[in-house]
């Protein structure tokens, strides 16, 4: 089982960045390859068990599950639904802790997920970049103003 992990600092106060990262719905808001998000139903977007619907910037389509959010512990745990990625059972979570050194963020998301052998190097690469290190950098920039 693939496994993709990526961590980073983030110089602001915890409060902040899960203030920022905290709604379901609100990847549009800080990610730059999203171009938008609705969550089916109606549903709150803080609501365990709502499904959010979102596209790239280039077009594909992401469903994925909220599965868990804890505003105590700070981290949102998800699972995709629907990818264009060659991948199953994909379950990911994004976890904010306090530094107190500095009241910077210390932030860490990490997947795991089934797929192909010959999918594999390429996918934890892929999400790695592009999706998880692309929204820290988005995080710090935002954060930087």
């Amino acid at each position: 089982m693939p496994r993709v992990y990526i961590s980073s600092v983030i110089d602001a106060p915890a409060a902040k960045v899960w203030d920022k990262v905290r709604d379901f719905n609100a990847l549009p808001r800080w990610h730059p390859r999203i171009r938008d998000s609705r969550i089916e139903n109606g549903e709150p977007s803080d609501k365990v068990g709502c499904v959010r619907d979102f596209h790239l910037q280039n077009g594909d389509r992401i469903r994925e599950k909220l599965l868990g959010l804890s505003d105590y512990d700070l981290f949102c745990t998800y699972a995709i639904l629907e990818s264009p990625m060659p991948l199953t059972d994909y379950v990911a979570t994004l976890r904010i802790t306090p530094i107190t050194d500095g009241d910077r963020t210390f932030a860490e998301w990490s997947a795991d997920f089934e797929c192909a052998e010959a999918d594999a190097e390429d996918l934890v690469a892929g999400i790695g970049a592009n999706v998880f290190q692309g929204g820290f950098d988005a995080l710090k920039r935002h954060f930087a103003r």
